[in-house]
Protein backbone atom coordinates (compact mmCIF):
# COMPACT_ATOMS: atom_id res chain seq x y z
CA UNK A 1 0.00 0.00 0.00
CA UNK A 2 1.32 3.43 -0.92
CA UNK A 3 1.73 5.65 2.16
CA UNK A 4 0.07 8.53 0.30
CA UNK A 5 -2.96 6.57 -0.90
CA UNK A 6 -6.47 7.58 0.13
CA UNK A 7 -8.34 5.38 2.59
CA UNK A 8 -11.37 4.31 0.56
CA UNK A 9 -14.50 2.22 0.97
CA UNK A 10 -16.50 0.73 -1.89
CA UNK A 11 -20.28 0.75 -2.04
CA UNK A 12 -20.76 -2.94 -2.66
CA UNK A 13 -23.81 -4.43 -4.38
CA UNK A 14 -22.34 -7.96 -4.83
CA UNK A 15 -22.64 -7.47 -8.60
CA UNK A 16 -20.38 -7.03 -11.59
CA UNK A 17 -20.06 -3.21 -11.59
CA UNK A 18 -19.03 -3.13 -7.93
CA UNK A 19 -16.58 -5.97 -8.55
CA UNK A 20 -15.08 -4.23 -11.58
CA UNK A 21 -14.85 -0.98 -9.62
CA UNK A 22 -12.92 -2.76 -6.87
CA UNK A 23 -10.66 -4.37 -9.49
CA UNK A 24 -9.86 -1.04 -11.13
CA UNK A 25 -9.11 0.67 -7.83
CA UNK A 26 -6.90 -2.15 -6.59
CA UNK A 27 -4.76 -1.66 -9.69
CA UNK A 28 -4.13 1.96 -8.69
CA UNK A 29 -1.72 3.15 -6.01
CA UNK A 30 -3.92 6.21 -5.44
CA UNK A 31 -6.54 4.42 -3.33
CA UNK A 32 -6.26 2.00 -0.43
CA UNK A 33 -9.44 -0.11 -0.50
CA UNK A 34 -10.08 -1.26 3.05
CA UNK A 35 -13.83 -1.73 3.46
CA UNK A 36 -17.12 -2.50 1.69
CA UNK A 37 -20.56 -1.05 2.50
CA UNK A 38 -23.70 -3.01 1.54
CA UNK A 39 -27.40 -2.10 1.73
CA UNK A 40 -29.42 -4.97 3.24
CA UNK A 41 -33.18 -5.53 3.24
CA UNK A 42 -33.66 -6.59 6.86
CA UNK A 43 -37.10 -8.12 6.28
CA UNK A 44 -35.78 -10.63 3.73
CA UNK A 45 -32.17 -10.63 5.00
CA UNK A 46 -30.97 -10.09 1.45
CA UNK A 47 -28.97 -7.52 -0.50
CA UNK A 48 -31.24 -4.64 -1.52
CA UNK A 49 -32.40 -4.79 -5.17
CA UNK A 50 -30.31 -7.86 -5.95
CA UNK A 51 -32.18 -10.22 -3.64
CA UNK A 52 -28.97 -12.09 -2.75
CA UNK A 53 -28.99 -13.96 0.56
CA UNK A 54 -26.84 -12.37 3.27
CA UNK A 55 -25.14 -15.73 3.90
CA UNK A 56 -23.96 -15.86 0.27
CA UNK A 57 -22.88 -12.22 0.38
CA UNK A 58 -20.70 -13.01 3.38
CA UNK A 59 -19.14 -15.99 1.60
CA UNK A 60 -18.38 -13.70 -1.34
CA UNK A 61 -16.78 -11.00 0.82
CA UNK A 62 -14.72 -13.55 2.75
CA UNK A 63 -12.99 -14.39 -0.52
CA UNK A 64 -12.05 -10.74 -1.05
CA UNK A 65 -10.13 -10.41 2.24
CA UNK A 66 -12.00 -7.20 3.10
CA UNK A 67 -14.20 -6.12 5.99
CA UNK A 68 -17.75 -4.93 5.42
CA UNK A 69 -20.60 -3.18 7.18
CA UNK A 70 -24.30 -3.27 6.37
CA UNK A 71 -26.80 -0.47 5.96
CA UNK A 72 -29.81 -2.22 7.50
CA UNK A 73 -33.06 -1.08 5.87
CA UNK A 74 -36.75 -1.97 6.23
CA UNK A 75 -38.58 -3.71 3.38
CA UNK A 76 -39.75 -0.45 1.75
CA UNK A 77 -37.57 2.30 3.23
CA UNK A 78 -38.46 5.94 2.79
CA UNK A 79 -35.79 8.35 1.62
CA UNK A 80 -35.69 9.78 5.14
CA UNK A 81 -34.96 6.33 6.58
CA UNK A 82 -32.33 5.65 3.95
CA UNK A 83 -30.61 9.00 4.45
CA UNK A 84 -30.63 8.66 8.27
CA UNK A 85 -29.15 5.16 8.16
CA UNK A 86 -26.58 6.12 5.54
CA UNK A 87 -25.54 9.20 7.53
CA UNK A 88 -24.95 7.07 10.60
CA UNK A 89 -22.76 4.68 8.58
CA UNK A 90 -20.76 7.48 6.94
CA UNK A 91 -20.09 9.15 10.28
CA UNK A 92 -18.63 5.90 11.61
CA UNK A 93 -16.42 5.47 8.54
CA UNK A 94 -15.28 9.10 8.67
CA UNK A 95 -14.28 8.57 12.30
CA UNK A 96 -12.12 5.62 11.16
CA UNK A 97 -10.21 7.83 8.74
CA UNK A 98 -11.95 7.10 5.45
CA UNK A 99 -11.73 10.01 3.02
CA UNK A 100 -13.10 8.53 -0.23
CA UNK A 101 -16.12 6.47 -1.28
CA UNK A 102 -16.16 4.51 -4.55
CA UNK A 103 -19.20 3.72 -6.69
CA UNK A 104 -19.79 1.59 -9.79
CA UNK A 105 -22.06 4.09 -11.56
CA UNK A 106 -21.46 4.55 -15.27
CA UNK A 107 -23.66 7.29 -16.70
CA UNK A 108 -26.63 8.13 -14.43
CA UNK A 109 -26.02 11.84 -13.81
CA UNK A 110 -28.78 12.30 -11.20
CA UNK A 111 -27.47 9.38 -9.13
CA UNK A 112 -23.93 10.73 -9.18
CA UNK A 113 -25.16 14.19 -8.18
CA UNK A 114 -27.14 12.67 -5.29
CA UNK A 115 -24.15 10.72 -3.99
CA UNK A 116 -21.83 13.70 -4.15
CA UNK A 117 -24.38 15.98 -2.50
CA UNK A 118 -24.97 13.52 0.37
CA UNK A 119 -21.28 12.93 1.10
CA UNK A 120 -19.97 16.48 0.63
CA UNK A 121 -20.94 17.63 4.17
CA UNK A 122 -18.73 14.85 5.59
CA UNK A 123 -15.73 15.78 3.46
CA UNK A 124 -15.94 12.38 1.74
CA UNK A 125 -14.87 12.52 -1.90
CA UNK A 126 -16.69 10.30 -4.40
CA UNK A 127 -14.76 8.13 -6.86
CA UNK A 128 -16.33 6.71 -10.05
CA UNK A 129 -13.79 4.48 -11.85
CA UNK A 130 -16.27 3.38 -14.55
CA UNK A 131 -17.78 6.80 -15.21
CA UNK A 132 -18.70 7.57 -18.83
CA UNK A 133 -17.05 4.40 -20.12
CA UNK A 134 -18.65 2.81 -23.17
CA UNK A 135 -20.79 0.00 -21.75
CA UNK A 136 -20.23 -2.26 -24.78
CA UNK A 137 -16.50 -2.01 -24.10
CA UNK A 138 -16.90 -2.33 -20.31
CA UNK A 139 -18.86 -5.57 -20.38
CA UNK A 140 -16.41 -7.11 -22.85
CA UNK A 141 -13.48 -6.08 -20.66
CA UNK A 142 -15.23 -7.47 -17.58
CA UNK A 143 -15.73 -10.87 -19.22
CA UNK A 144 -12.28 -10.99 -20.84
CA UNK A 145 -10.62 -10.12 -17.51
CA UNK A 146 -11.81 -13.46 -16.16
CA UNK A 147 -14.76 -12.38 -14.06
CA UNK A 148 -17.72 -14.71 -13.59
CA UNK A 149 -21.19 -13.41 -12.77
CA UNK A 150 -24.80 -14.57 -12.97
CA UNK A 151 -28.01 -12.55 -13.25
CA UNK A 152 -30.03 -12.61 -10.04
CA UNK A 153 -32.70 -10.03 -10.92
CA UNK A 154 -34.11 -8.84 -14.25
CA UNK A 155 -36.79 -6.25 -14.96
CA UNK A 156 -39.84 -8.09 -16.26
CA UNK A 157 -40.87 -5.62 -18.95
CA UNK A 158 -37.34 -5.42 -20.36
CA UNK A 159 -36.12 -9.03 -20.06
CA UNK A 160 -38.03 -12.27 -19.71
CA UNK A 161 -37.74 -15.11 -17.22
CA UNK A 162 -35.20 -16.81 -19.48
CA UNK A 163 -32.64 -14.06 -18.77
CA UNK A 164 -32.55 -14.50 -15.00
CA UNK A 165 -30.05 -17.07 -13.75
CA UNK A 166 -27.90 -16.71 -16.87
CA UNK A 167 -24.14 -16.38 -16.89
CA UNK A 168 -22.74 -13.04 -17.98
CA UNK A 169 -20.78 -14.05 -21.05
CA UNK A 170 -20.51 -12.93 -24.65
CA UNK A 171 -23.57 -14.96 -25.69
CA UNK A 172 -25.64 -13.26 -22.98
CA UNK A 173 -24.65 -9.85 -24.33
CA UNK A 174 -25.48 -10.89 -27.90
CA UNK A 175 -28.93 -12.11 -26.81
CA UNK A 176 -29.94 -8.84 -25.11
CA UNK A 177 -32.93 -7.15 -26.79
CA UNK A 178 -32.44 -3.84 -28.55
CA UNK A 179 -32.49 -0.93 -26.13
CA UNK A 180 -31.18 -2.89 -23.15
CA UNK A 181 -27.87 -1.55 -21.89
CA UNK A 182 -25.16 -4.26 -22.00
CA UNK A 183 -24.20 -3.42 -18.40
CA UNK A 184 -27.82 -3.08 -17.24
CA UNK A 185 -27.07 0.50 -16.25
CA UNK A 186 -30.76 1.47 -16.49
CA UNK A 187 -31.73 -1.22 -13.99
CA UNK A 188 -32.58 -3.86 -16.60
CA UNK A 189 -30.67 -6.55 -14.70
CA UNK A 190 -28.57 -7.11 -11.58
CA UNK A 191 -25.88 -9.70 -11.00
CA UNK A 192 -23.91 -11.72 -8.48
CA UNK A 193 -20.17 -11.83 -9.16
CA UNK A 194 -18.69 -15.07 -7.86
CA UNK A 195 -15.21 -15.38 -9.38
CA UNK A 196 -12.47 -13.34 -11.01
CA UNK A 197 -9.07 -11.73 -10.41
CA UNK A 198 -10.14 -10.03 -7.15
CA UNK A 199 -11.18 -13.33 -5.51
CA UNK A 200 -8.83 -15.74 -3.74
CA UNK A 201 -11.19 -18.53 -4.92
CA UNK A 202 -14.60 -18.91 -6.53
CA UNK A 203 -17.74 -18.58 -4.40
CA UNK A 204 -19.73 -21.85 -4.46
CA UNK A 205 -23.52 -21.75 -4.79
CA UNK A 206 -26.44 -23.62 -6.32
CA UNK A 207 -29.52 -22.30 -8.10
CA UNK A 208 -32.86 -22.29 -6.32
CA UNK A 209 -36.26 -21.16 -7.60
CA UNK A 210 -37.08 -18.33 -9.97
CA UNK A 211 -39.63 -15.94 -8.45
CA UNK A 212 -41.65 -13.08 -9.98
CA UNK A 213 -42.28 -10.10 -7.69
CA UNK A 214 -44.06 -6.79 -8.33
CA UNK A 215 -43.55 -3.44 -6.62
CA UNK A 216 -45.24 -0.02 -6.88
CA UNK A 217 -43.44 2.20 -9.36
CA UNK A 218 -42.10 5.47 -7.95
CA UNK A 219 -44.37 8.48 -8.43
CA UNK A 220 -47.19 6.69 -10.29
CA UNK A 221 -49.89 4.05 -9.96
CA UNK A 222 -48.26 1.35 -12.08
CA UNK A 223 -46.24 -1.63 -10.90
CA UNK A 224 -42.78 -2.86 -11.82
CA UNK A 225 -42.20 -6.60 -12.03
CA UNK A 226 -38.89 -8.37 -11.51
CA UNK A 227 -37.74 -11.95 -11.95
CA UNK A 228 -35.39 -13.14 -9.20
CA UNK A 229 -33.08 -16.15 -9.29
CA UNK A 230 -32.54 -17.44 -5.77
CA UNK A 231 -28.98 -18.59 -5.15
CA UNK A 232 -28.29 -21.00 -2.31
CA UNK A 233 -24.96 -20.94 -0.42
Amino acid sequence: MCSNSYKTYVNWSSGKDAAFTLYKLQQSSTYSIEHLVVSINQFHDRVSMHGLRRALLEKQISRLNLSYSAIELSENPSMDEYNFTMTDQVEKLKAKGFTHAAFGDIFLEDLRFYREKQLAPFGIECVFPLWKKNTDVLIKEFIDSGFKAITVCVQGDKLGKEFVGREIDHSFVRDLPAGVDPCGENGEFHTFCYDGPIFKEAVPFSKGKKVLRSYPAPNNDTELSFWYQDLIP
